[in-house]
């Protein structure tokens, strides 16, 4: 009997001693964290309305329409437009050469002063004629008409006998006068008889001053009583646009342009058409400064002559060169001429280091005039060419 309450009693022990060891095991495991609380949800702020500052609409007094003062009408809203560009009255074309004559002969009379050093000589001996040869070639005469001169003036000085200073300085300018020729026409051709308006395209490489030159040409015709519309076909540079329509708005004219890198020739047949719409006396066309070694731009650039021709033939084409390169001048004015009819040329730059005498080798090359030349960075300094006037800056007072 003992022995079965001793087991009972030890049973209980254990009964009770692997249930506390199974209550502390459920004890230490963790418990899943309790479900997070509801957040407090704050209402976003009230947009703000037309008038309101952006914030949250505060208590405030507010008007009612009635009680707003309005414009009774009385006093009109003035809007203020820009300025319109102040119009310029260039200077007179009429003796512009001769005015400017000073400015000429203080850079050219190097030759006419050089000639006449020499042909005061007592003796004049071959030595001395080549030295006249040296000096006509270096100052871009070129061979042939140097050849000419030299051989007339030996001719005249045989005959002559004694010389004095006048004498010589008129023998000089008489054949000096020969070569640049008195002749030719050397009117810009603007005003065809049967129709308006004259077309007048400017040719020419880069850096010539090709499109200063057409805006230049611009002040020229309206300081002569003429309206202009400026064709702005240099499409490659943005630039050359905006240079020229700045020219025309300067006098009063119109510039049609087209986009950046756009056809040329469009832009050209626009201003034209334009032209003809406002009735205006001429339209200039300026292209694109063209490299001469570019084949397929000189071809464009014949293209922008056909098109216009579509609407008129034109009534000029003038070349730019820039009177400093010399004989490589010459080069560009032979392959210009092979792509268009030029009929005249513009000589700018004369008024720096460019030699007289390229005047006598462009006009003998090409056969047509120069009409044109350009003495100065102003805005007037274009000018007709008037060959006496050159020729006596040449050989000085």
């Amino acid at each position: 009997m003992e022995t079965v309450i001793l087991a009972v009693v030890i049973a209980v022990v254990v009964l009770g001693a692997l249930g506390g060891l199974v209550v502390g095991s459920r004890r230490k495991k963790s418990l899943p964290p309790p479900p997070p609380a509801a957040p407090d949800i704050t209402a976003p702020p009230a947009e703000p309305h037309i008038g309101d500052e952006a914030e949250t609409p505060r208590d405030e007094v507010r008007r009612t329409i009635e009680e707003v003062d309005l414009p009774d009408g009385s006093a009109p809203v003035v809007v203020e437009e820009p300025a319109a560009p102040e119009i310029e009255i260039p200077e007179p074309t009429a003796g512009r050469l001769v005015r400017l004559r000073a400015r000429l002969s203080r850079s050219q009379n190097a030759l006419g002063k050089g000639l006449l050093t020499l042909l005061s000589r007592e003796h004049l001996d071959d030595e001395t004629w080549e030295e006249i040869e040296d000096t006509l070639l270096t100052a871009d005469v070129g061979v042939q008409p140097t050849t000419e001169l030299v051989d007339r003036l030996r001719e005249r000085v045989k005959v002559l006998g004694t010389r004095t200073p006048d004498e010589l300085r008129g023998l000089l300018r008489e054949e000096l006068l020969k070569l640049v020729g008195t002749d030719a026409d050397r009117t810009v051709k603007t005003e065809p008889e049967d129709r308006k308006p004259g077309i007048v395209m400017v040719v020419g490489v880069n850096g010539t001053g090709k499109t200063t030159t057409t805006g230049k040409l611009a002040r020229v015709l309206v300081a002569d009583g003429r309206t202009v519309v400026l064709g702005a076909a240099d499409t490659f540079r943005a630039a050359a646009a905006d240079q020229l329509q700045t020219w025309g708005e300067r006098v009063g004219a119109y510039t049609v342009r087209g986009p950046e890198a756009g056809d040329p020739a469009s832009v050209a047949f626009d201003a034209v058409k334009e032209g003809k719409e406002m009735g205006v006396d001429v339209v200039l066309i300026d292209t694109a400064g063209r490299l001469h070694t570019k084949t397929g731009l000189m071809d464009e650039l014949g293209k922008v002559k056909r098109v216009v021709e579509k609407h008129a033939p034109l009534d000029e084409v003038l070349l730019v060169l820039d009177a400093t390169t010399g004989q490589n001048g010459l080069v560009q004015a032979r392959v210009f001429a092979e792509v268009v009819d030029i009929t005249g040329i513009v000589l700018t730059k004369l008024d720096g280091t460019a030699k007289g005498g390229i005047v006598i080798a462009v006009q003998r090359e090409l056969g047509v005039p120069v009409k044109l030349i350009g003495l100065g960075e102003g805005a007037d300094d274009l000018a007709p060419f008037e060959p006496e006037a050159f020729v006596d800056a040449l050989i000085g007072d």
